[in-house]
């Protein structure tokens, strides 16, 4: 019986057409749901995360699915580095660190999509994520892709126990 954790992102797949196909990066990849899910999709996946655990989970659900990902063992805290215009989208969810912005901005291509989906500070009302420096603002995320092309955007409180911003925008610049 495997868990609802296998599910990719309810937001990543209500957006799955926005997304140009190529080359993806999976932030804080985590157990691999959303990286999998992506390749089985067709995109060309790489996905990172900090933890050898999750990245170990990642690849046994890729090689479960029958799909192939790239998982890469990465301290973005201590390493925050994506390669310069790379990806032709970026994905991120539940993960906020706030110096990886312009580098997630950089390394989209031109017309390349971010989806990002974190906590907000209303989340502080439902206890974790202790910290707050790990919770968005209101509207922050608008303003981290401002020039971009904003597809999609919600914030608020999603259902019982989770507030959440999201956005999809499309990188419309080379720059």
């Amino acid at each position: 019986m495997h868990t609802h954790s296998n599910t990719p992102s309810e937001f990543l797949v209500e957006n799955i057409l926005l997304l140009p196909k190529g080359k993806a990066l999976d932030i804080a990849m985590g157990e691999g749901r959303n990286s999998v899910y992506l390749a089985q999709m067709g995109f060309d996946v790489e996905g990172i995360d900090n933890s050898q655990d999750a990245i170990t989970m990642a690849n046994a659900l890729a090689k479960e699915k029958g799909v192939r990902i790239t998982a890469r063992l990465i301290d973005l805290e201590k390493d925050p580095f994506i390669k310069a215009h790379t990806y032709d989208c970026i994905i991120c969810f539940n993960y906020l660190q706030r110096a990886l912005f312009p580098f997630i901005r950089n390394g989209l291509r031109k017309n390349g999509v971010i989806v990002y989906e974190t906590y907000i500070v209303d989340q502080a009302q439902f206890g974790k994520p202790k910290n707050p420096d790990h919770l968005l603002n209101h509207n922050e995320l608008l303003g981290l892709f401002s020039g971009f092309r904003v597809l999609r955007y919600h914030e608020g409180i999603m259902g019982e126990e989770k507030a959440v911003a999201g956005i999809v925008a499309q990188k419309i610049t080379p720059g």
